[in-house]
């Protein structure tokens, strides 16, 4: 979108347009990258206020009830594994977690609030959906309405959520916002509609191993996988799930005996408690019977079990006891990511998912009239890493081809190496290998030797 000017069509690469997602991330990153320039902090740094506005929702809403439990909420928010990794990383949940956060709260609040707020709570609702809606398309849709809908129809409550909220204005202002784009969209890539409406919203969910993902490779994965990943995107809180439920069971049965005996009225969080459920239940139950998913797709779950926590702990245990055990979780959440991240950087662990060390050794050739292609596809980190410089070949000819160009190089991905020819791989000169690629120089023009010298040893 930079470098082309246009703020319709994500591009692939020139020629090839991005059918697989709204615009309103790759916005955010564009302009980041106008403003800070092409690297890896400006690529990720709106993603990662996306997240502190995620974190200010959620803080808000729980600040109505305490400021005991705001900390809390942020605490369980910010420390969950899949949080944490999210809002560093370059990928379009994170936008959609604000959307679907703010559709909830609004409905919510826009019930329940104070009558002064209600406007803005209500103002929030259709942001909410605008966002969702060029973020992710209808999944947001989806991923929203599946609780609101679930709970209005076991609440009975259809009477009072048509009244107090503007559906006609509201529903006009977002078709005004939002169609706009998906028109532009397909008028210039016809097709688009197609692709997005049926190959990502039907077969990218319910086909497993989907074979039609032009941009990528299908998740293939055993129904019910979600509800793994689910566990995984929560830890460390997760581990604490059975002493939560015992808590909860014992809790429970003294309540029972104290309205028996009528010793005491506790408040009513039941109707709070029952919405932020469903809520958070909403993205396993639907993505359940889906093969080919991702553990991020648990995201949108978090902010409701955020707001489920720390609503639990607040009425549960003393301030201080919450405090500390809060303090040791985002502690060791910490301190396992900073271990990651200081192992990635210390390069004894190779990211299959990146080229970003292959192109940094390709560099160090210090060619700059070199051509670097990829067999059979560039990856996107390819793409970023060299400025959009590297390229895909597919076919045999194209090889050929290049063979007789001065300082040509060849990234083969190793899975596919068998498939080149024998008389292809006869003129390919292996130099290293990083990750999922083999870096070969093509046909007779060596490198020379002071040159080939600084490259790293690896065993092919």
């Amino acid at each position: 979108m930079l470098s082309l000017s246009d703020w319709v069509t994500p591009w692939y690469e020139r020629g090839v347009p991005f059918w697989g997602k709204p615009p309103l991330s790759f916005w955010t990153t564009a302009l980041s990258f106008s403003i800070g320039g092409v690297n890896e902090f400006s690529a990720r740094l709106p993603h990662f206020l996306t997240a502190l506005g995620v974190g200010w929702v959620i803080w808000d809403w729980a600040h109505q009830q305490s400021k005991q439990e705001a900390l809390a909420a942020l605490a369980l928010l910010a420390g969950c594994s899949l949080t944490l990794i999210a809002a560093g990383a370059v990928m379009t949940d994170m936008t959609l977690v604000l959307g679907t956060t703010l559709v909830m709260r609004g409905f919510w609040r826009a019930l329940h609030g104070p009558q002064a707020q209600r406007n803005k709570e209500i103002g929030l609702f259709f942001l909410g959906l605008v966002i969702g809606l060029l973020a992710k398309g209808p999944l947001a849709l989806v991923l929203a309405g599946l609780p609101l809908g679930l709970w209005t129809l076991l609440n009975r409550q259809w009477r009072q959520v048509w009244l107090n909220l503007p559906w006609w204005r509201g529903s006009l202002l977002v078709l005004l916002l939002v169609v706009p784009w998906y028109v532009l969209a397909e008028l210039r890539t016809p097709g688009f509609l197609n692709y997005f409406l049926v190959g990502e919203h039907w077969h990218r969910f319910v086909t497993p191993g989907w074979s039609g993902d032009r941009y990528g490779g299908a998740h293939s994965a055993p129904w019910g996988s979600i509800w793994a990943y689910a566990w995984f995107a929560t830890l460390p809180w997760s581990l604490l799930l059975p002493l939560a439920w015992w808590r909860w069971r014992k809790a429970k049965a003294q309540s029972i005996a104290l309205q028996e005996s009528a010793a005491l009225a506790a408040p009513d969080h039941q109707p709070l408690q029952n919405y932020l459920l469903l809520w958070s239940l909403a993205p396993a139950l639907f993505f359940t019977f889906a093969g080919n998913i991702l553990w991020t797709y648990v995201l949108p779950a978090i902010p409701p079990l955020a707001l489920l926590g720390a609503a639990w702990l607040s009425r549960s245990y003393d301030d201080d006891r919450v405090n500390r055990w809060l303090v040791r979780g985002l502690v060791g959440s910490t301190v396992l990511l900073a271990g990651f991240v200081l192992t990635l950087n210390l390069k004894s662990f190779e990211d299959f998912q990146t080229t970003k060390l292959l192109i940094a050794d390709f560099n160090t050739l210090n060619t700059r009239s070199s051509a670097l292609l990829f067999y059979p596809v560039r990856p996107y980190s390819a793409s970023f890493y060299t400025t959009g410089q590297a390229k895909s070949v597919t076919q045999m000819s194209e090889i050929w081809e290049r063979m007789a160009w001065p300082q040509s190089f060849l990234a083969v991905k190793v899975s596919e190496e068998a498939t080149l020819p024998p008389e292809v791989r006869s003129q390919l000169h292996f130099l290293l290998k990083r990750g999922d690629y083999k870096l070969f120089e093509m046909g007779n023009n060596l490198l020379p030797s002071a040159t080939a010298a600084r490259l790293p040893l690896v065993a092919p």
